[in-house]
């Protein structure tokens, strides 16, 4: 117990290593999965902007790489990372990896709850004559905000998890500090300390994704 509170420094740097990495990853890979999302619900058939070509193409890519496991799409994506950031190992570069990973996942996650939208809704908005981008932008993404709420609450926890392998490329985060300090170096109790804590911050994550997609639905 002694040696844990000697490391309580790295601890908290890890700690705010990890924080930085998900909400980073959340900012990048979560507007890029919308953007996705959007264009595949807008383009599959009988959709707003139906394209065959944009959707079976974009689908393809999404479907190809979406079951890659995190711990292999490290390696995949490690060359692409040095050529966009200049690094393949440390935190930047698993942001960028992440980003990337994520994006796939939020993008069949964005599209799926689109779907859901009833097409009543989306007929009526264009029997009052609004085109496809007012009506992808002022009544589909509002009447599917709630379960978007959830679905990115689903992705964040998800990103939580996948920094804990951040050691595995250099990275920093908790899951580093478990390795480095609880594993490698035969201290438990840091590896509980790395484990518990992110056990509260998914508690905390999933509270939050909870509340307001409640708050959202009921108005």
């Amino acid at each position: 117990m002694d040696r844990l509170f000697e490391l309580g420094p790295e601890f908290w740097t890890a700690a705010g290593e990890t924080l930085y990495m998900v909400a980073f990853t959340l900012l990048i890979g979560g507007a890029i999965g919308l953007v996705l999302g959007i264009v595949l619900y807008a383009t599959r058939a009988g959709g707003l902007l139906a394209s065959r070509a944009v959707f079976t193409v974009l689908n393809l890519v999404i479907n190809f790489f979406r079951p890659i496991p995190f711990i292999i799409f490290i390696a995949v994506a490690q060359p692409f990372a040095r050529l966009v950031i200049g690094t393949g190992i440390g935190n930047d570069a698993l942001i960028f990896t992440l980003s990337i990973a994520s994006s796939f996942a939020i993008a069949r996650i964005v599209e799926q709850n689109l779907v859901t939208v009833s097409p009543g809704v989306v007929e009526a908005a264009k029997a009052m004559g609004a085109g496809p981008f007012r009506i992808l932008r002022t009544v589909v993404i509002p009447e599917a905000l709630g379960p978007l709420i959830l679905g990115y609450t689903f992705v964040l926890v998800a990103i939580v998890d996948m920094t804990a392998v951040a050691g595995y490329i250099g990275g920093g985060g908790l899951g580093n500090f478990a390795l480095v300090y609880g594993y490698r170096q035969f201290e438990p109790a840091a590896t509980w300390a790395a484990v518990l804590l992110i056990i509260l911050l998914v508690q905390v994550v999933q509270f939050l994704g909870n509340w307001l997609a409640r708050k959202v639905m009921r108005r």
